[in-house]
């Protein structure tokens, strides 16, 4: 490969030489080309090697810009700044310096806004906006995506950033038992997804170095790539809204799916605990929804019989409040 580089480098400035001797018959000339070829070429390799490193999108903008730098340059010389000097040496210099000027400017700026420019994404993805979907660590922790994904509600890919992961990894790392718990249980939550078939998992190395939290990092990350976020952190799910990212939260949704309950009707309740107020019972529906009774703080232990009262929803779901039918212990 460095042969290869060499011999391009030394038959590009000759014949760069050459040609400019030929059409000039100007020694001087010929010279200026011969090492403003030589520069080029240099460059170009060291371009080679850092494109390599680089995601397409960004080449497509610095490919874009670097066209662009050339025809505004082309308009100038050809323009407004045709036979500026009358000395035609400091013409040819100066035909140099502008189109190398713009080149570059244009190259740099098109490289660093080719993120922004994603083509590729835009044609891809057209028609099927929304398909990707980041899921946030609460999310895999808390175990019940892998149940959806099994059902094929969710569809698209979801996309576990390494920065996710990292978080994971460190989590189930911690001298917390408890912290540690949560962290393996979510890494095998994550291995029981990636075995499924009826989804799509793909672990992603996008980052934003200059920002540090994960939530944050992945709040920048979905709008950059048009994707949703799935979470059940009500925190991230209200910065999330505030910068127009949308979300789909595991815990609105089991919300959306528990039975509807409306005043008047009869359930059936086990009261497992004492409640907060005076004389109050507290007992569990199979959702897992709090049924709070009047005058049941002495029935602990025993199932009723119970009229729902009123149904009181929160942030943190749903509640309802019931009294015992007549009044007496039914079971």
């Amino acid at each position: 490969m460095t042969f290869f580089r060499l011999l391009v480098l030394l038959v590009g400035s000759l014949l760069s030489y050459q040609i400019i001797y030929t059409n000039t018959y100007r020694i001087d000339y010929s010279i200026i080309g011969l090492f403003t070829s030589l520069l080029f070429i240099l460059y170009t390799f060291y371009l080679v090697s850092q494109l390599k490193k680089v995601p397409l999108r960004t080449i497509l903008g610095g490919l874009i810009g670097l066209l662009v730098g050339l025809f505004i340059a082309n308009l100038l010389f050809h323009g407004i700044l045709f036979n500026l000097f009358d000395d035609p040496k400091i013409n040819f210099i100066f035909y140099i310096f502008i189109y190398s000027l713009f080149a570059y400017a244009a190259l740099e700026i098109g490289l660093k806004k080719g993120d922004e420019f994603d083509l590729i994404r835009s044609l891809t993805l057209k028609g099927i906006k929304g398909s990707e979907k980041l899921v946030d660590t609460s999310v895999i922790i808390d175990g019940r995506i892998a149940d959806l994904t099994e059902t094929g509600f969710l569809e698209g890919t979801l996309l576990i950033p390494q920065f996710v992961l990292q978080e994971l990894q460190h989590i189930a790392d911690s001298t917390d038992p408890l912290r540690r718990t949560r962290g393996r249980r979510g890494l095998d939550v994550l291995k029981r997804m990636q075995n499924q078939t009826h989804i799509q998992i793909k672990i992603i190395d996008d980052d934003l170095p200059r920002i540090k939290e994960v939530d944050a990092k992945l709040v920048a990350l979905a709008k950059k790539k048009q994707a949703k976020i799935i979470t059940n952190d009500f925190n991230l799910n209200k910065v999330a809204d505030l910068q127009g990212v949308e979300v789909l939260n595991i815990n609105q949704l089991a919300n959306a799916l528990k039975p509807v309950v409306l005043p008047g009707e009869t359930l059936k309740v086990l009261i497992m605990k004492e409640g907060k107020e005076p004389l109050q019972g507290i007992g569990y529906l199979d959702d897992g929804t709090m049924v709070v009774v009047d005058n049941a703080k002495h029935l602990v232990g025993e199932t009723l019989k119970v009229t729902v009262t009123s149904v009181l929803q929160t942030t943190a779901g749903r509640m309802i409040f019931a009294r015992q039918q007549n009044g007496g212990n039914n079971h």
